[in-house]
């Protein structure tokens, strides 16, 4: 537009686009049990503790190889998530158990700044993202799991396991540094809770009809 405008100092005729309607699809999510053996079955270290993080702090798999040693908060229990999404930093409570495995992964390598380095030895190497999906991917196949999981749905699960705990859904927002609610809004069609709800009122939707032809069944 701007080419035309000034440039050739032509008129703009703006067209009719038909945009394609979007197609919403629901992730899958692991249960709390299935994240268990999922983590503890995992071959490597380094792995399983990449997975934890990216459960019990909701983080996305950019995130969590960034982390360096200067973002964790050990007084506070918190951890300083660093250009995120959007640019945006945000905070996410550290758990105990969390801290305990990202010490103890930490003292294998004890690399003066980051959390997950690379193997190849260079100062700032990260551990390699494809790794952790081989990783994931050979884990899920091994306990059996028939779902398409990927590290980005650890963050989903930490979601909505949050709000079957009875979390409002603003501060899973914050947690998770969404922009908008909807986007957030989407985790309360996963949860246990609200299928059991919803299943719950149908079947006494359904109960309530009162059906002649059923007393000949």
């Amino acid at each position: 537009q701007f080419f035309y405008r000034h440039v050739l100092n032509q008129h703009w005729e703006w067209l009719n686009i038909v945009k394609p309607p979007q197609v919403q699809r629901l992730p899958d999510i692991l249960t709390p049990a299935e994240v268990s053996i999922v983590i503890s079955l995992t071959h490597k270290l380094r792995y399983q503790v990449c997975f934890l993080a990216l459960y019990s702090m909701g983080l996305r798999l950019g995130e969590a190889i960034s982390l360096q040693v200067g973002d964790i908060d050990s007084q506070m229990m918190q951890v300083h998530i660093r250009n995120a999404k959007g640019g945006k930093d945000r905070l996410v409570p550290l758990p105990q158990r969390t801290l305990l495995a990202l010490r103890y992964y930490w003292q294998t390598h004890r690399h003066p700044r980051l959390i997950f380095p690379g193997k190849d030895g260079k100062p700032d190497s990260l551990i390699d993202k494809g790794g952790i999906q081989k990783a994931l991917k050979r884990v899920i196949r091994e306990c059996n799991i028939h779902k398409s999981i990927s590290p980005h749905n650890l963050r989903h699960s930490y979601a909505t396991h949050l709000l079957e705990q009875g979390l409002d859904l603003r501060s899973v927002q914050t947690l998770l540094g969404h922009n908008s609610l909807n986007t957030t809004a989407r985790y309360t069609r996963l949860t246990t809770i609200t299928r059991k709800n919803t299943a719950l009122s149908v079947n006494q939707l359904t109960d309530n009809l009162v059906l002649k032809w059923e007393c000949n069944l």
